[in-house]
């Protein structure tokens, strides 16, 4: 699997060198010795979407992996996996209520940390996803934005699987341009945008994503 992480890593990173975008690998499906592999090949940020099973697969790594490496939240958190999310992972990517944001708030505020987190923004109305609409996002941005021990990094979003090239563009220019309204508006800095998987990477990549979701494709 090694040499494979490697050469699928290399075609990746040459189809998105033009712009300015880390990759975090989704090793939500794989086990400790594929993040170690992929951590050899040079990748460093780690997507996992199961807190339990992730905090135990992140204790087994080697020190140097571990200690090396910053690990992202990348699925659907519950407010009772909230405290130990925030006392494993660098960053959750899918803030999706303010009633989670005041949680994560409070169990970083107990352990003295600042917790970067994105706010999950479900632009595609998708019933069966979490996340804030545009609408939602504007109106609980402040009450979010002032919870201590939080940081907001930027806007993570789920493009529907099966969209058609025009409908994705539509959807990542839209997060992208919701993120500026919301620097403008609410006068801070917004850097990131995570946006984009195995399917359309390349997409995402070229209307703005600076970090992109990346499993299957690095890892089959």
């Amino acid at each position: 699997m090694g040499h494979n992480v490697e050469k699928n890593l290399k075609l990746i990173q040459e189809e998105i060198a033009p712009y300015n975008v880390n990759i975090v690998a989704v090793t939500k499906y794989f086990d400790g010795d594929a993040i170690v592999e992929a951590y050899e090949a040079g990748l460093r940020r780690f997507g996992e979407s199961r807190v339990i099973e992730a905090s135990e697969k992140i204790e087994s790594l080697p020190d140097y992996v571990r200690e090396g490496s910053e690990f992202h939240f990348i699925g659907h958190l519950q407010s009772n996996k909230a405290r130990r999310a925030v006392e494993r992972f660098d960053v959750i990517h899918s803030v999706d209520s303010v009633k989670l944001a005041a949680k994560i708030s409070e169990y970083a505020s107990e352990i003295g940390k600042v917790q970067n987190i994105l706010l999950q923004l479900n632009n595609a109305c998708e019933v069966q996803k979490s996340g804030f609409s545009k609408e939602e996002i504007f109106g609980v941005f402040e009450e979010i934005k002032s919870l201590p021990n939080l940081k907001i990094l930027g806007l993570m979003n789920m493009a529907p699987l099966g969209a058609d090239e025009g409908k994705l563009r539509e959807l990542f220019s839209d997060v992208r341009e919701t993120r500026d309204s919301l620097e403008n508006k609410f006068n801070c800095e917004l850097p990131e945008l995570s946006m984009g998987m195995s399917q359309d990477y390349v997409i995402a990549a070229q209307e703005g994503a600076t970090m992109l979701r990346i499993g299957r494709k690095l890892f089959s």
